[in-house]
């Protein structure tokens, strides 16, 4: 079976994305991805069966809703073309079109109508997400045109897949029939994540660490604040965040006002596997969401990553991770709040014990919730639109 996915991501970083492709490839399906690239990245390689075709460099500096969805409408237009030529050279099977945005899967005109099946996956359910990004209201003529788009893709793609169970309800209650839509969450993939020894260290830091994006629901500049409070009694906290985004300029200003050089430090994207590796060294994972009307049900890959690494978590009391985590697994502190996100780091750097009981509770919940436990579904699910 010939396969190709597209999506407006750097595919090396994402994991959903990967996970898809990589398990089809690995069956021995033909995977083609259609992506875009960083600066100095290649446009054309093979990654771990994957041929990964990247047509369009970005660089995270939109100012404002425009400047973001001329790239996507650029991104759209190019991945049209690419993804028609390629399928009128040998057909595709199946073309499983990745969100942001809802509108690239009408990219797959030509192969649709030439009879390949269409998925759409909704990674972020797309009009919470611009009105968390671009703060807008719900009522707005924006967000209505949004939920109207994403009315239409839903009824054009065979299938549609989304992140969560909790977007699955809302997303059938106003753009897509139950029997089309099935929820398949970020489940880590125990090739890439899995426990091992950390490093020895030389000093007796405490690394606190955060992969991912920098959008202002993920309440980054609340975990630098969370620090900045802790700077007399705990002076060995050190703060890692790996990723990028439109909120980097402002919370590297805010490291400098406050001082914070040399204890925060930000890395920019790197491969899925030396994230891994990074956290096989960290004392801390921290998901520091704000609980919005995007983030409050907005499912972090983070905290199973964490789990699956045997990292303790600390995350922000939202109603998505209340619904598939308890206490046991993980510590919730109370979300927009930085002064409570504080004293729970400073209570876990102090309770060894806590955190090593976490990681165990978490350690049995991954045994049973990884991508190698789980990819089944999606497999049949390929299977049965193909057939």
């Amino acid at each position: 079976m010939r396969v190709c996915m597209v999506a407006y991501t750097f595919y090396e970083a994402d994991n959903r994305v990967r996970r898809y492709a990589e398990a089809l490839a690995k069956r021995g399906d033909q995977v083609d991805a259609i992506a875009i690239a960083r600066e100095g990245q290649p446009a054309f390689e093979v990654l771990h069966g994957v041929r990964v075709f990247r047509i369009q460099k970005r660089t995270i500096d939109e100012k404002g809703p425009v400047s973001y969805l001329v790239k996507l409408l650029l991104f759209f237009v190019r991945s049209a073309w690419v993804l028609s030529a390629k399928h009128l050279r040998t057909p595709y099977d199946l073309v499983h079109v990745h969100s942001i945005p809802d509108f690239e899967v009408f990219a797959t005109v030509v192969p649709r109508l030439m009879g390949a099946r269409v998925i759409l996956d909704l990674h972020d359910i797309v009009p919470e997400f611009y009105a968390s990004k671009f703060r807008i209201g719900s009522r707005s003529i924006l967000f209505r045109l949004l939920v109207l788009m994403e009315k239409a893709s839903c009824a054009y793609a065979d299938q549609v897949i989304i992140a969560n169970h909790l977007w699955e309800k809302t997303i059938v209650a106003r753009s897509v029939r139950a029997e089309k839509c099935i929820a398949l969450i970020n489940y880590p993939d125990p090739a890439i994540f899995w426990a091992r020894p950390a490093p020895k260290r030389a000093s007796d830091e405490f690394v606190m660490c955060y992969p991912g994006s920098f959008g202002w629901h993920q309440g980054l500049d609340l975990a630098i604040e969370a620090v900045y409070l802790l700077r007399e009694s705990a002076p060995n906290l050190r703060f890692l965040i790996i990723g990028d985004g439109s909120e980097r300029p402002r919370l590297e200003a805010m490291i400098t006002q406050h001082g914070l050089e040399d204890r925060v430090t930000i890395k920019g994207f790197v491969p899925m596997e030396e994230v891994a590796q990074i956290m096989s060294a960290i004392d801390l994972g921290v998901v520091p969401k704000r609980s919005d009307s995007f983030g409050d049900e907005a499912f972090s890959t983070k905290i199973m990553e964490f789990m699956a690494m045997g990292v303790p978590v600390l995350a922000a009391r939202t109603r998505v991770d209340e619904f598939y985590f308890n206490e046991d697994l993980l510590q919730f502190f109370e979300s927009g709040k930085a002064e409570d996100l504080a004293a729970k780091i400073l209570n876990l750097m102090q309770n060894p014990s806590r955190c090593a009981k976490m990681v165990e509770a978490s350690s049995e919940f991954i045994a049973r919730n990884n991508w190698d436990v789980r990819k089944q579904e999606y497999l049949e699910l390929v299977d049965r639109l193909t057939a």
